[in-house]
């Protein structure tokens, strides 16, 4: 019983320190992290307040739940209870436990119903990006940028330029490039088997299945660099499917566009060229 009574107070603890974690940051998993990566979008800021709501729900259960425990094992146990009551169907501790769970739904359905449409319905969009799930890259598409599309592969480790910023497993030759403050339509598929298309600090997860379109938005409201991954197991080189993001502003995509649309150049060799010094969140 003891075993039982510590594990239930070390989940207690990780609840609780989950919820005093603040997020991680955006450019990748960090050591000892806890919580989710930092919200970026509005579909994501609504998962997270969604998210420490039922923490905060799922927490008081557990406690009242324990308690009820602690209560039955002290109190009525063969020794302090050696007579066990035979009192049955108490009408009113059957219409609480019945009403109240039923209120705790209720209370869960609503925001959660409301979330779920917020999170599907794109509302005049501003520009679409079409991805597409190879095995085992991403191709990319900008239906209003004619002629502008790329496939994007990871780089092998081998050939990391850390002086860049480039990471492990997470940064690809050819990243997206979108605009800040930009309802983006993003538009799913696959070329032959499921993939999931998955950028946590967009709070963005979608199927990618052939022969079917699936949509979701994104709409960034802070530059930097954002990482993803496919999130569904398409084969042997499925762990080697990183998302790179490069969220800029909408000057800086513009130009990178106009240059990338009849002659392709990924964000980087477009900042060489020019001679920027925009700064991108490494």
């Amino acid at each position: 019983m003891k075993k039982d009574t510590l594990w239930l107070v070390l989940a207690a603890l990780a609840a609780v320190f989950t919820l005093l974690a603040g997020p991680a940051l955006a450019d990748g998993i960090q050591p000892y992290q806890l919580g989710f990566q930092e919200a970026v979008t509005p579909v994501a800021e609504r998962i997270h307040i969604f998210h420490n709501m039922m923490l905060w729900i799922i927490s008081g259960i557990t406690v009242f739940v324990m308690i009820l425990l602690l209560i039955v094992m002290v109190r009525f146990n063969a020794r302090a209870n050696p007579v066990p009551s035979s009192t049955t169907h108490n009408v009113p501790l059957e219409i609480v436990w019945t009403v109240v769970p039923v209120l705790i739904l209720i209370i869960i359905a609503v925001p959660s119903l409301k979330l779920l449409y917020f999170t599907d319905r794109v509302v005049d969009p501003e520009m679409t990006l079409k991805v597409t799930g190879n095995q085992w890259n991403w191709t990319y598409e900008y239906p209003d940028y004619e002629g502008l599309s790329f496939t994007s592969v990871m780089i092998p480790t081998n050939e990391l330029d850390t002086s860049k910023g480039q990471k492990r497993l997470l940064s690809v030759d050819n990243p997206i490039v979108l605009p800040v403050d930009t309802t983006v339509q993003i538009v799913v598929t696959a070329s032959d088997v499921l993939h999931s298309f998955a950028m946590p600090a967009f709070g963005v997860k979608v199927d990618a299945v052939p022969g079917r379109l699936n949509e979701t938005w994104a709409r960034i409201t802070k530059p930097g660099t954002y990482y993803g991954q496919c999130s569904e197991l398409c084969g042997k080189d499925h762990a080697f499917m990183p998302i790179e993001v490069r969220a800029v502003s909408k000057e800086d995509f513009q130009a990178w566009a106009e240059a990338a649309k009849t002659n392709f150049i990924n964000y980087d060799a477009f900042l060489a060229q020019r001679g920027s010094t925009a700064s991108v969140n490494q």
